[in-house]
C-alpha cells in the first residue's frame, strides 16, 4: 500500500485533498487525523507541516508527496518531481522598503535579508556573486524591514498585497513555485503499477480543468466553416436535427479560446449555444 504525504492545513493542503477527490480517491477528511486510509484506492494519507514532506518522502516514510516546488528547493532531499499539478502558485521574490531606489542586485550587497528560504536564498546570491547576510525567520517575515531585524526580505508573494501593507516593493523575482507530486527512489513494483494509475487520473482531470464542451445548432451550409473554428479532440460530432437544413455540433474547446470560439460561432450562424464542463476527459 503506498503512502502519500499531504500538507495538514492551509489552502495548498485543501487542494491537494480535492485533487484526491476529483481523482475518484476516497479519504475521510472530517477528521483531519495523522493518517488516513482511502476507502476505495490501496493508498494511505499523511497529514504533515509542508516542510516535512520532502524529508518524509526522501526517507520512504510516505513514498509519494504533495508539496510545492520551493519546499522541494530548499530542503534539497533526493526526491524525484514526478508531475507540476497546477495549483498554489507563487512566486518567491526579493522585497524592498518601498522608498528605497532600486539599483539591481547590487542593491542587496552586504544588507541583512529575512527569509524562510536561506538556502534558495543564499544559493542564487552565490550564483550571482553577491555577498549577502541572511537572517532566517520562521514567520513573519514581512515586518522585519520596520522592525529594524532587516533591510530587505525573501518570501513567498501571492498577490503582492501583504508587502504593500507592510511598506514593501517586490523587485526580483527568483523562482516560481507550485505544488508537484514528488516521489523518493526507492518505489517496488507494486508502488509503480499504483503510481502509473495515479498519474495517468491527474492527467485526466489537468486536461479536464482546461476544457469546455460546446453543443449548438448551426446551419448546413455553416458546416464546413464550424469545422474549421472547432478542430476539437480529432473532429466534431455532427449529427441532423429534425429540422431541414440543420444540424447539431458537439465539440470540446480549450477554455482559454472559448470566447472567440463562440464569436466567430455566432457570426456563421450558430444558434442555441450550450456551453459545459467537462468532469473527465480520458485520452
Amino acid at each position: 500500500m503506498l503512502k502519500i504525504a499531504i500538507q495538514n492545513k492551509g489552502r495548498l493542503g485543501e487542494e491537494s485533498l480535492s485533487l484526491l477527490s476529483r481523482i475518484g480517491i476516497e479519504v475521510d477528511t472530517t477528521k483531519r487525523q495523522y493518517l488516513s486510509k482511502a476507502s476505495n484506492f490501496p493508498i494511505e494519507m499523511l497529514n504533515l507541516r509542508d516542510d516535512d514532506i520532502p524529508g518524509v518522502v526522501a526517507n520512504d516514510i510516505a513514498q509519494l508527496g504533495i508539496v510545492g516546488l520551493n519546499e522541494v528547493e530548499e530542503k534539497g532531499f533526493d526526491v524525484k518531481v514526478l508531475k507540476n499539478l497546477g495549483f498554489g502558485q507563487c512566486r518567491l521574490s526579493l522585497a524592498i522598503p518601498k522608498g528605497d531606489e532600486y539599483t539591481g542586485l547590487e542593491y542587496f550587497a552586504g544588507k541583512r535579508i529575512a527569509t524562510s528560504y536561506p538556502n534558495i536564498l543564499t544559493r542564487f546570491f552565490k550564483e550571482k556573486g553577491v555577498e549577502i547576510h541572511p537572517v532566517v525567520i520562521a514567520g513573519s517575515v514581512e515586518i522585519t524591514p520596520a522592525a529594524g531585524m532587516a533591510d530587505a526580505i525573501f518570501d513567498i508573494v501571492s498577490s503582492g498585497g501583504t508587502l504593500i501593507s507592510n511598506g514593501l516593493k517586490e523587485v526580483e523575482v527568483v523562482m516560481k513555485s507550485e505544488a508537484v507530486l514528488i516521489g523518493g527512489n526507492s518505489l517496488i513494483d507494486e508502488d509503480l503499477k499504483l503510481l502509473e494509475e495515479i498519474e495517468f487520473r491527474i492527467e485526466s482531470d489537468s486536461i479536464s480543468r482546461n476544457k469546455k464542451y460546446l453543443l449548438m445548432n448551426i446551419p448546413d451550409e455553416s458546416i464546413e466553416k464550424a469545422i474549421e473554428i472547432l478542430p476539437s479532440m480529432r473532429s466534431p460530432t455532427i449529427l441532423p436535427l429534425a429540422a431541414d437544413g440543420w444540424s447539431s455540433i458537439h465539440s470540446v474547446v480549450n477554455a482559454s479560446e472559448l470566447w472567440d470560439k463562440v464569436r466567430q460561432l455566432k457570426a456563421i450562424g450558430a444558434e442555441g449555444i450550450l456551453v459545459l464542463s467537462v468532469d473527465k476527459i480520458i485520452l
